[in-house]
């Protein structure tokens, strides 16, 4: 599908000489050089040229025609497949036609030629490799919700443009959702992918996050944990202890992990850090002693 392998594939066999069939041979190289370039054929595929002399009532046929046997044959039958079947085949005739045994008796025998050539391909190179050639060009695609199209984008296409700036990545968005990323490299179509779905997704209450600290108020602190996604987290949900001042535990620019507590219908939200302190032995030890020795209050009577 074009979600898997998105790429367009134009194979150009340059044949310098030949004395048999270019065309077969063509797809045999062909499937060495797609495997060998990463292209992730599910099979390999091979070809082979068959020819037929039928003088009277005798008929021979050829394997891998040469150029004499293609010329002064009755018959050039070109089939092409993988182990499971024929995908493809061509026939030329000069003579009026064949009857279905021999057609069927042609068929068998590229068959047996077919599956003998399948054996050296699948030795000189068992499958494809596990990544395209790193001097290809790369393209990329994922998929995010038709509702955030517009948010990716940004406002005159300025998300676009800064992944373009930054990574040199071009990103291309259908109207289904459908994203299209292209770039020089595999780093910069990671990148700009990466940004997309940052871009397209949505806070989830509970999620953990790793954020950047924007601003720093006196009530707490405003913490992007997506593109263009900020929250606020409050100075009671920094920490376990009591914090006096935001700008004692927090800077502006600090990378901090945090999770989201609340959302609410227009899609603000509300962080924690202390829920991802575990509160310390020593606290809990501090908390029981100071339980323990505090002095039972008394209650004067007056008589």
């Amino acid at each position: 599908s074009e979600e898997e392998f998105p790429y367009t594939i134009r194979v150009v066999s340059d044949i310098l000489e030949s004395n048999g069939s270019s065309s077969m041979a063509t797809v045999c190289s062909g499937t060495l050089a797609l495997m060998d370039g990463g292209i992730p054929l599910k099979k390999h595929v091979a070809g082979i040229a068959m020819g037929l002399v039928n003088e009277g009532d005798e008929i021979e046929f050829l394997t891998d025609i040469l150029g004499n046997e293609d010329k002064l044959g009755d018959m050039d039958f070109k089939v092409a497949g993988t182990r499971d079947g024929i995908t493809a085949f061509q026939m030329d005739i000069k003579i009026s036609g064949i009857s279905y045994d021999i057609f069927e008796r042609a068929l068998e025998q590229a068959k047996e030629a077919r599956m003998k050539i399948l054996d050296i391909l699948e030795q000189t190179i068992p499958g494809p490799r596990s990544e395209i050639s790193p001097y290809a060009p790369r393209l990329m695609t994922t998929r995010i919700p038709v509702e955030m199209i517009g948010w990716v984008i940004g406002p005159a296409g300025k998300n676009i443009k800064m992944m373009k700036q930054e990574f040199g990545a071009e990103v291309f968005i259908e109207n289904d959702g459908l994203v299209w990323i292209s770039g020089p490299s595999k780093e910069a179509c990671e990148k700009a992918k990466q940004m997309v779905e940052q871009l397209a997704e949505v806070p989830e209450v509970g999620k953990v996050y790793k954020g950047i600290v924007r601003k720093i108020a006196d009530f707490g602190a405003f913490v992007e944990i997506l593109p263009g996604k900020i929250g606020l987290l409050h100075i009671s949900e920094i920490d376990h202890k009591r914090i006096e001042k935001v700008s004692d535990v927090l800077k502006v620019g600090d990378e901090i992990e945090v999770q989201i507590l609340t959302v609410d219908d227009m899609g603000r939200f509300t962080l924690s850090r202390k829920s991802l302190i575990p509160k310390s032995e020593q606290q809990s030890q501090t908390t029981r002693s100071t339980h323990q020795t505090q002095p039972a209050s008394a209650t004067r009577v007056r008589r």
